[in-house]
């Protein structure tokens, strides 16, 4: 279980740093076009397709990283009150439900990125860009951040069985901000 815990934390950890990736790809096209622009008065034509399939990527590639470090926003109102094992059993329910909606998350997701595969679908802009790239890594980050419910969940068991040792354990606080 700890192993399985692990290579999920490292694989969300990988994709935190490809969402990082893509954000500074991002920032070099814009700056690129603000030079060109600006310099030479010409321009690239694919900046804003390619920043807007960048953000979309990384946003989805970050998913598991955020949920992995607690970067979500929660509403921690009931929580606050619960202390202990219950409070720990509730967050196994949450898990739970993120689980089970991320599941169909992921679903949907992959049937989108199909169907661009299938019709082999490509953007109305100049590049005329294979539309199942960016789509990719909508399906391949929510299955990421499915994979994370699983690794949260079964850190909950493994506090619940008071057997953490060798698993990055978050503790949660009542203060704002983290």
């Amino acid at each position: 279980m700890k192993k399985i815990i692990n290579i999920i934390d490292k694989i969300s950890g990988f994709s935190g740093w490809m969402a990082g990736i893509m954000m500074a790809i991002a920032l070099v096209l814009t700056v690129a076009e603000i030079v060109i622009r600006t310099g030479f008065s010409k321009t690239l034509y694919i900046t804003d397709e390619y920043s807007g399939y960048l953000m979309a990527m990384l946003t989805f590639c970050g998913l598991a990283y955020t949920l992995r470090e607690r970067g979500h926003i929660r509403i921690m109102l009931l929580p606050h009150f619960i202390k202990g094992r219950k409070r720990v059993i509730f967050n196994m329910v949450c898990y739970v439900v993120g689980l089970i909606f991320c599941i169909a998350f992921t679903w949907f997701t992959f049937d989108f990125f199909w169907d661009s595969v299938e019709n082999e679908s490509t953007s109305m802009h100049v590049s005329e860009t294979y539309l199942a790239i960016p789509q990719f890594f909508m399906p391949f980050g929510v299955l990421l951040m499915t994979m994370q419910f699983l690794a949260e969940f079964l850190k909950a068991v493994a506090i619940l069985r008071e057997d953490t040792e060798g698993l990055r354990i978050l503790e949660e606080t009542d203060e704002l901000g983290r």
